[in-house]
């Protein structure tokens, strides 16, 4: 009676820990439908420096206070500014650029710049536009926006520019109302 009485016991405690587990296993349709959502992964850096680098000659070296990569796109953002040195073959700054705001697509190897972007060279020429475009693997800036070049001796308003990516060379496409400082060729013939 005793050994009835005990397996009574522990069929009954089976029963109700079983219950509890079945009560348990209920899962909410959404929280099944989530766990196939692909999710984007976002790496944070924070004070970074990276330098860029080509036929092992440091080429350009990047400061920004916040870097977003998302993994998944390929993408990196730099929400809080970014200064970029771009050095010549002697590893000297050749010339400089800021803007508040950068993104770099990985898989284009271009770089978009907008909000106050400032470029400038060692010579004293600056450029300023809102956008910027930077093609990493030909070494050039390019915009269709409105641009404005201050050289030493001439104030250059355009819409649309492309210049070397050490801004030694510029090209505006549809120049206007620009001061530019030409010698008299008058002096030229004596």
């Amino acid at each position: 009676m005793i050994k009835s009485k005990m397996k009574l016991v522990t069929i009954t405690a089976a029963m109700i820990i079983g219950c509890f587990f079945v009560c348990s296993c209920e899962n909410d349709i959404r929280e099944v439908q989530n766990l196939n959502k692909k999710r984007v992964s976002i790496e944070e850096g924070k004070k970074i420096e990276s330098y860029m680098s080509e036929g092992g000659k440091v080429k350009a070296k990047l400061v920004s206070p916040l870097m977003l990569r998302y993994t998944d796109s390929g993408k990196v953002e730099f929400p809080k500014t970014l200064h970029v040195d771009f050095y010549n073959d002697s590893t000297k700054i050749d010339s400089k650029l800021s803007a508040k705001y950068g993104r770099y697509l990985e898989n284009e190897n271009k770089v978009f710049l907008r909000d106050s972007v400032v470029v400038f060279n060692m010579k004293g020429d600056t450029l300023y536009c809102k956008e910027l475009y930077w093609d990493q693997g030909k070494s050039i800036f390019y915009t269709d926006k409105n641009v404005v070049v201050h050289q030493p001796t001439q104030l250059v308003y355009g819409k649309g520019m492309i210049a070397d990516q050490n801004f030694q060379w510029f090209t505006i496409n549809k120049p206007y109302n620009s001061y530019l400082d030409i010698p008299d060729s008058s002096f030229l013939g004596q």
